[in-house]
């Protein structure tokens, strides 16, 4: 519009909808926007852990003085050491240890508010039954799809969550691009994360050894994406039939994920 006004918007807005110019939003249910400040709140605690790690060791690094690498739990005490003999540097350290040391109890209380939550709920049991699927990635799965029967189609879960690759087709061009990465992006980091688990650690399944053979035609990190998209499918499959995963059933693993 040439001119912006609250009348001439409301105008617009009123001839999308007489038109059916628009598309219909789900909006997500009060438990699953519960459960979803619940992940982002844990993810931002351990980040800012995370953040202050990386800052003493930088500081450290400057005076010579190496962390290198330690457990969670042995990080305080490694610091420590190396900073024993310099009153300054341990007056200056410790603070950033103590704010460090209550941001990780606090990541590790509402850690335990996410497995108690997944344990009471039947559909993030089930989810968990898929091997890389444990407690936060079943919880995020859960809160990105919320109401499994908006797809129609178990297939449509992978390009809701930007898992399918862009294409483009112009005249005599045409190609598929990298994936498009639209949707719920802490969705897609979530079942990433467990195809990297699934392909590189755990007991072999038929989902694995899929994943291996696009490995050996191209490369590891096509196949976990592939793998990624693969599990959104078969997830969404067993919350609507309400099954479990079978390691051995490999016809249930594979009809429904055609793509």
């Amino acid at each position: 519009m040439r001119n912006k006004t609250d009348r001439n918007d409301a105008r617009g807005i009123a001839q999308l909808v007489r038109l059916g110019w628009f598309r219909q939003v789900h909006v997500k249910s009060e438990q699953a926007q519960r459960t979803r400040m619940l992940l982002v709140n844990r993810q931002q605690l351990l980040t800012k852990a995370l953040d202050i790690e990386n800052s003493v060791r930088g500081s450290l690094k400057v005076f010579g003085l190496r962390v290198g690498v330690v457990a969670r739990r042995g990080f305080e005490a490694r610091v420590l050491e190396l900073v024993a003999d310099d009153p300054i540097l341990l007056a200056v350290t410790e603070p950033m240890l103590r704010v460090r040391q209550a941001l990780l109890e606090e990541f590790e209380r509402l850690d335990r508010l996410c497995q108690q939550l997944a344990r009471r709920d039947p559909v993030c049991r089930r989810l968990m039954t898929v091997p890389g699927v444990g407690v936060v990635v079943a919880l995020t799965y859960r809160t990105g799809v919320d109401a499994p029967e908006r797809f129609s189609k178990s297939r449509d879960v992978g390009a809701h969550f930007g898992l399918t690759p862009k294409r483009y087709s112009s005249g005599q061009t045409d190609y598929d691009g990298r994936i498009s990465r639209c949707g719920d992006e802490m969705v897609r980091t979530a079942l990433y994360q467990a195809a990297n688990v699934l392909l590189h650690h755990g007991r072999w399944s038929s989902l694995r050894s899929w994943a291996m053979r696009i490995a050996k035609r191209g490369s590891v990190k096509g196949a976990k994406v592939a793998l990624a998209r693969r599990l959104a499918v078969v997830m969404h499959r067993m919350w609507t039939d309400g099954t479990d995963f079978r390691w051995s059933d490999t016809s249930r693993m594979t009809a429904p994920t055609a793509a």
